[in-house]
């Protein structure tokens, strides 16, 4: 399947593109918890392995204001071996990420910072890659890496339970880069383009916000990670604290409804932008759309 045109559109200074870095695949059972099968397989189709479809769409962030160039998360990049590509039915037939990026008019090396949502391996694997001599090299030369300073430590020393998920040549190349910049929570990259804490799926995960000319896109990575987590108890069982999740989402559904927030979706496969309503507590979605329709 051909890559498609990156759709795009315009928010005041801020330039934005649904860039896909390739599809890939994880267990249903993992990514609903304790919703049985019989409940999420009427909202989504799994494969013999149980396994759904997913997305790895990166959000590219051009700044009028500051000329900077934003790439938050990089999907997992190619240095999976064949095993690691077989248990993920890692795609990149369907997408790209450099691919993508061209199609955008961006080289890596116009990249001037990459905004990381947290470090698992599905958002920041493309950051890296090995060359035809088997050396580990930076994709993007010249972009600072902005990551949470409480998911860095995270990161640096997994709990038993996440430390699949951190993988040791996406890790360390970003912290020993020299170019690396840990930020607090809410932290404000520039006028107009901030950061929301999200502590449930991974301790520190920041859910990049841009707000201009009265609309807002929130970047909801693995706190929503596609349209059928929007009921509150549909939490994935791969959070690290399930609780802290259902209470984040209540919290964030309420104000994206209150506030019609356009949420774009990390690892939909099917939906790229929702909007949501809210019926005394009950969440459900009002709109879909394409980021090119924000």
């Amino acid at each position: 399947m051909p890559d498609k045109k990156p759709s795009s559109t315009k928010i005041g200074p801020f330039e934005l593109y649904a860039v896909e870095s390739g599809r890939f695949r994880l267990d249903g059972g993992a990514m609903f918890g304790v919703v049985p099968k019989t409940l999420w397989s009427r909202h989504i189709d799994c494969d013999e392995k149980n396994r759904i479809p997913m997305a790895m769409r990166c959000l590219l962030i051009k700044s009028d204001n500051t000329g900077k160039i934003y790439l938050v998360d990089t999907g997992t990049g190619t240095k999976f071996d064949e095993k690691m590509n077989s248990i993920y039915a890692v795609d990149h037939d369907h997408s790209d990420l450099l691919r993508s990026l061209k199609q955008c008019g961006v080289a890596p090396g116009d990249i001037t910072d990459i905004i990381f949502s947290h470090l698992h391996f599905d958002h920041c694997g493309g950051t890296t890659y090995y060359d035809e001599q088997g050396e580990l090299r930076h994709r993007f030369p010249n972009a600072a890496y902005h990551v949470n300073e409480r998911h860095l430590q995270n990161a640096l020393n997994p709990n038993a339970r996440e430390k699949a998920s951190f993988l040791k040549d996406n890790i360390e190349p970003i912290s020993q880069s020299g170019r690396l910049n840990t930020v607090g929570d809410n932290h404000t990259y520039e006028e107009g383009l901030h950061s929301l804490p999200a502590d449930g799926h991974s301790v520190g995960q920041q859910l990049p916000v841009v707000e201009a000319d009265g609309k807002t896109v929130v970047f909801t990575a693995d706190l929503i990670p596609t349209h059928v987590h929007i009921p509150l108890p549909w939490v994935m069982g791969y959070d690290m604290q399930p609780i802290k999740t259902l209470q984040e989402k209540e919290a964030y559904l309420t104000r994206a409804a209150r506030e019609n927030w356009h949420l774009f979706l990390e690892h939909d496969a099917e939906k790229e932008v929702i909007t949501v309503q809210d019926d005394n507590g009950k969440f459900s979605v009002k709109e879909t759309m394409k980021l090119s329709q924000v």
